[in-house]
């Protein structure tokens, strides 16, 4: 039962809210326009973070009322929330302003900051069997300590690594975002694994925030998806990519879990990367060579386009979960990772040609 109060906590305030949303980005002009990578049609609201942040606020309030939080998660979700607070409050200026990179990551930085001042950091992860004598040997065996088959980071190490995590999964978010329900669907399926993922290990109050965006995300679904009335906007976005990250971080998804279940936009962004700095372009300017463009661009519909990309987000989502050992997800991983970036290779290669 309070599962379902807070599930319809959230899904109910963001559908309730989206159209206040809706009405500031047209009073103060916060609309997004066609042309550069956006070929829709039309002027869109991008205020969709403001109608996020109070369904979480409403369910987050619901959950501290109702759950049992001992003193150490109290401390991990204070660190995401007012993470989250202030990464929303910098997505909202530039939605306003359309401020450089340079800002955009000075905010996702004092997020992740503050993240990690509550303690929200990677510090141990299991490995594979065939991995153990790596870890053994230098100069790894410097950095890491072994417990079993638990690796256990020296804690500059996880700070750097956390701080790779976090910043990572906010800019795939945030590069996700280009189609009509695209970043909000993959990541409604993602939180929904992470709730389940908590919920199996007895994570009982834990599996409660990522539930609670789940249902924000599918209330914020219905004016999202193709034809969109409302777009996430750079505050919605950032939003989106940092809760993913953390509460990763903060339940025993972890990090193959979570690698597996947003495969598609983190190998699309490792790939972008790699394809600008051969090409010796900006790694941060924004083009249409991800994945979903270069499908849009080759012909497919938009919104076949976003159910694939949902149907292999459950995909992933359901093999992770029963998938009993790490060297099985790493080895998922690699094939998984292989045949996308022959896609993207193949997909650019013709994209060229034909330009």
């Amino acid at each position: 039962m309070n599962y379902l109060l807070i599930f319809g906590a959230a899904f109910f305030a963001v559908i309730l809210s989206v159209p206040f949303g809706q009405w500031l980005s047209v009073r103060f002009g916060i609309l997004a326009k066609p042309g550069g990578r956006r070929k829709h049609e039309g002027l869109i609201p991008k205020l969709g973070g403001l109608p996020l942040i109070f369904g979480l606020a409403v369910a987050w309030g619901l959950i501290l009322w109702r759950f049992p939080i001992n003193a150490i998660e109290q401390k991990l979700v204070t660190g995401i929330m007012m993470g989250t607070v202030v990464i929303v409050l910098g997505g909202l200026l530039d939605d306003r302003y359309d401020l450089p990179p340079l800002f955009q990551t000075a905010v996702h930085l004092s997020a992740t900051l503050i993240a990690i001042r509550f303690d929200v950091f990677i510090e141990v992860f299991t490995t594979p069997a065939f991995l153990l004598p790596m870890w053994e040997t230098a100069p790894f065996s410097a950095l890491v300590d072994l417990q079993g088959a638990q690796v256990w980071m020296i804690r500059p190490l996880a700070i750097a690594f956390t701080f790779f995590w976090i910043l990572g999964m906010i800019n795939a978010v945030n590069w996700l975002d280009g189609l009509d329900g695209l970043a909000s669907g993959v990541g409604l399926i993602a939180a929904l694994v992470f709730a389940w993922h908590s919920y199996s290990w007895q994570n009982f109050s834990i599996a409660a925030f990522p539930l609670a965006l789940a249902a924000g995300l599918l209330g914020f679904l219905i004016f999202n998806f193709a034809p969109a009335k409302v777009y996430l906007g750079s505050a919605g976005a950032f939003l989106l990519g940092y809760q993913l990250a953390t509460l990763s971080i903060v339940s025993p998804a972890k990090i193959m879990t979570a690698l597996l279940v947003l495969a598609l936009p983190i190998l699309d962004v490792a790939w972008r990367i790699f394809d600008r700095a051969r090409n010796g372009r900006n790694l941060f300017e924004g083009d249409r060579g991800h994945l979903h463009y270069l499908l849009v661009d080759n012909g497919l519909p938009v919104r076949p386009i976003v159910i694939g990309y949902y149907l292999c987000t459950i995909i992933f989502g359901i093999v992770v979960l029963w998938l009993p050992t790490p060297e099985l997800k790493i080895s998922i991983l690699i094939v998984l990772g292989t045949a996308v970036i022959v896609i993207l290779r193949w997909l650019s290669t013709r994209q060229n040609q034909i330009a």
